[in-house]
């Protein structure tokens, strides 16, 4: 029985070994890693609190203490002076800010509406930034793209994949579904208020999005897999807009066409291409991917 059970453990660790080592082939893990407030380096007061223990992997969390109806932001200033800003729950949950300019110095700073578009900064926090690589910001949840293991986006983003290894495989599998499944939710478009945060679970429950909605869903899903996914904001011709661009070892990052032809992604805008059904107006507009112009990464 010993012998028995000591080969049966050696088997499945084996099968364990085959199993990762399949996956890995792609280049990167499936699943991915939970952002922590680890507080080995943290700034907090009475109002807010910043905690930078893993800038090394590309984020901060940071949350805000008192309950207020006046408007809370959080400014972060990245090397080359960009400027991101984000607004922050006063529920005094944590939230998850992505670092998506690379290394250097970032100064992150939380700001209490005062009056109108007065703001008085509450907390703030200087920092010198190396990531352990450069796809950490885009591996892990975020305020714009949130999603946790028991998240359904993350469910089913799992059934959609499994048995896949290859990354074309899996990043074909979730495109093709975003682009089948969600519809163009024109009213909200024409309603959509300044500040809207995507809600991952709701847009799958739904079956509907803005751009913003197809992109964070698509890039949610991705990351879910361990795919490297940058959530990008912008301009499609003179139009505000959001897309996706993906990372394999063998092309790097795919910024630029719409069509997969088995090998090749470009231009991954999951809004277009649900929306245009091959529209040879809408296929001449995207291109070689020039009338798209990112302005930050998330």
């Amino acid at each position: 029985m010993r012998i028995g059970y000591k080969r049966s453990v050696a088997l499945a660790f084996m099968l364990v070994l085959i199993f990762c080592n399949t996956i890995a082939a792609s280049g990167f893990a499936a699943g991915f890693p939970i952002p922590e407030a680890a507080g080995v380096n943290a700034r907090a007061n009475d109002l807010a609190e910043i905690d930078y223990s893993h800038v090394h992997l590309g984020y901060v969390k940071v949350r805000f203490f008192q309950r207020t109806t006046a408007s809370v932001r959080v400014l972060i200033e990245a090397p080359g002076g960009k400027r991101h800003q984000y607004r922050l729950s006063t529920n005094g949950d944590w939230e998850v800010f992505p670092l998506t300019d690379g290394n250097g110095r970032y100064t992150i700073g939380v700001f209490q509406q005062i009056q109108g578009n007065r703001f008085a900064m509450v907390n703030t926090v200087t920092t010198n930034v190396r990531l352990d690589n450069e796809f950490e910001p885009f591996l892990r949840p975020n305020q714009f793209v949130n999603f946790t293991p028991s998240s359904q986006v993350v469910r089913e983003a799992e059934r959609l994949t499994h048995g896949l290894t290859g990354i074309f495989d899996i990043v074909g599998a979730v495109y093709n579904f975003v682009i089948d499944n969600i519809a163009y939710d024109f009213e909200l478009a024409a309603t959509v208020q300044s500040g809207y945060v995507p809600d991952l679970d709701r847009i799958l429950q739904r079956r509907m999005g803005i751009c913003f909605d197809y992109a964070a869903l698509m890039t949610g899903m991705l990351r879910s897999q361990g795919i490297p996914t940058r959530l990008v904001i912008g301009y499609a011709g003179d139009v505000f807009h959001a897309w996706i661009n993906v990372y394999s070892p063998e092309t790097g990052w795919i910024n630029s066409i719409i069509q997969f032809n088995g090998r090749t992604w470009n231009l991954m805008d999951p809004t277009f291409s649900s929306t245009s059904n091959g529209s040879p107006t809408f296929q001449a507009f995207i291109g070689d991917g020039t009338n798209y112009n990112p302005t930050s990464f998330h």
